[in-house]
């Protein structure tokens, strides 16, 4: 197809300030030249897309619900399906019940098997892709380094002015989602024992409602609710360390921690195999993530802030215009 094609992208409907990737990449692709339509897979949102024949040379679709709709849309508007596979089914696993997450798997596997080429993120996720698509592409989840690592004045004041006056150093921050998985709970003991120390929670999701009565109850934890992406570099040169008790080795929170120069508190698991000794490990329970909260704030944010350079989102939307190119 050209190079200057017609794409629609289909994702998962998530805020964009929670799942910013595929919003990056996206970015850089029409920077590229692709006339590029992104859109949060709804019922509603697939219904119209379905009425759109002929608009599109090519549908790319993110797990989970992204995948699964494309490979509808593909199959309707008669055009190349480019699976983006960035979520191990493992990890629905965690969240879901066993006969769904069985359903969603074989789903996934039909997405594979449509597509006209699959990128997928995890290592652990290979065989399976291999086994069902026709080309597979390896990629990684990135960050856009300059913006972290250098953020304008304006950026920087916004962040300040995001702080509570009466935060104590260390500052520890986490934004992301507020879900079982990321060890909320942990994080909100943990926090609420800081003295001295402030934990600073930015993001949404189902356990907001505790977060906000835990920060109400304790100095020490402080709740923002969903700040702008674009501030959030401020929010993170403001901060001393950032935290991550996700057992997840690709998550973005490390790597826009690390390209903003600070130290990362994360817990131990699979993460440790890529990063090493860039980041400090916990074993997630609340004194464990307390302790290493405090210990880290004086670790040296170097190495980490080199090893997370060289994945600019930049460099990986070359991948996906390599992708794009190459699919008829």
């Amino acid at each position: 197809m050209d190079k200057k094609g017609r794409i629609l992208w289909l994702t998962p409907d998530k805020p964009d300030n929670i799942s910013v990737g595929r919003s990056r990449v996206a970015h850089h692709l029409r920077e590229f030249g692709y006339e590029l339509t992104v859109r949060g897979t709804t019922p509603s949102t697939l219904l119209a897309s379905l009425r759109e024949r002929g608009a599109y040379d090519a549908i790319v679709g993110t797990t989970r619900a992204g995948a699964i709709g494309g490979t509808l849309v593909s199959l309707a508007h008669q055009c190349p399906l480019v699976v983006d596979h960035i979520d191990p089914i493992s990890q629905f696993l965690e969240t879901h019940p066993a006969w769904l997450t069985r359903f969603v798997e074989l789903a996934e596997d039909l997405a594979f098997t449509r597509s006209a080429a699959t990128l997928f993120v995890y290592e652990s996720e290979r065989d399976r892709v291999e086994k069902y698509a026709s080309e597979t592409v390896k990629t990684a989840l990135g960050v856009d380094y300059d913006r972290f690592a250098t953020p304008s004045e304006r950026i920087l004041r916004a962040g300040r002015n995001l702080l509570p006056e009466d935060r104590q150093r260390p500052i520890i921050v986490y934004v992301g989602g507020l879900e079982p998985m990321y060890n909320v709970d942990a994080m909100l003991e943990a926090g609420s024992g800081l003295d001295p120390g402030s934990l600073i929670i930015a993001g949404t999701g189902s356990l907001e409602a505790t977060v906000e009565r835990t920060a109400e109850l304790h100095d020490s934890v402080h709740y923002l609710g969903v700040i702008p992406h674009e501030t959030v570099p401020g929010l993170l040169a403001a901060c001393d360390v950032g935290l991550s008790l996700v057992d997840d080795p690709h998550t973005l929170k490390i790597m826009e921690y690390g390209a903003a120069g600070l130290p990362v508190v994360q817990l131990d698991g699979q993460a440790r195999r890529r990063f090493g000794d860039c980041l400090t490990y916990t074993d997630g329970s609340p004194a464990s993530v307390r302790a290493a909260m405090l210990s880290t704030a004086n670790c040296d944010s170097e190495p980490l802030q080199s090893f997370v350079q060289q994945f600019d989102w930049r460099d990986i939307a070359q991948t996906y215009d390599r992708v794009l190119t190459g699919v008829h």
